[in-house]
């Protein structure tokens, strides 16, 4: 079976590379400080969370693929909301990477929580029914690929956020517990 999005997936990989290499370039040529170092910083990272999305991308394109072959599974699981809300997060920390705004950083980072239960939430039913559903236990396996993908996806959006909010205000926030109202 050929990858979904191979082409695409390899031109983003190129992508990457160049950028990274341009970034380097950069540090060598010109040893940039404070805000211009972050800035770099923060594109080399947002740079390879871009890449790893792209990834995960063509995984979630092979799943639909395998389930649109297959007898329909009725999930008790809004697929539709959890990708809306992961669009929505991806969208709003590069939003927030363009216009410089924090704020809108920090709500991307707080919305994690959200997608994380939805994940967990279909972890449970997808044990559930694959005790009632053996049969379909191929089909919910890749529904359950397809809702850790978009978790993943969440993942990388926060960091970009995270690495907004280093760039911005040059503070490290990965792996604090504290809520992120800002």
């Amino acid at each position: 079976m050929q990858r979904c999005g191979t082409e695409t997936d390899i031109e983003i990989d190129q992508m990457e590379v160049n950028i990274e290499e341009e970034c380097l370039k950069i540090l060598a040529l010109y040893q940039p400080v404070a805000i211009d170092l972050r800035f770099i910083i923060t594109a080399l990272k947002i740079n390879n969370d871009l890449e790893r999305i792209g990834d995960l991308a063509v995984n979630l394109a092979e799943r639909s693929t395998f389930l649109a072959g297959q007898q329909k599974v009725d999930v008790p699981f809004d697929f539709d909301e959890m990708t809306e809300k992961t669009k929505s997060m991806l969208r709003k920390s590069l939003e927030a990477l363009v216009n410089m705004d924090s704020k809108q950083a920090y709500e991307v980072c707080a919305a994690d929580d959200e997608i994380d239960a939805m994940n967990s939430k279909m972890y449970l039913i997808v044990q559930d029914m694959i005790c009632t559903h053996s049969e379909q236990t191929k089909s919910l396996i890749h529904l359950l690929s397809a809702s850790r993908h978009l978790e993943r996806v969440a993942d990388h959006a926060t960091n970009i956020a995270e690495d907004v909010i280093y760039m911005i205000e040059g503070k490290i926030i990965r792996h604090e517990t504290e809520n992120f109202k800002s």
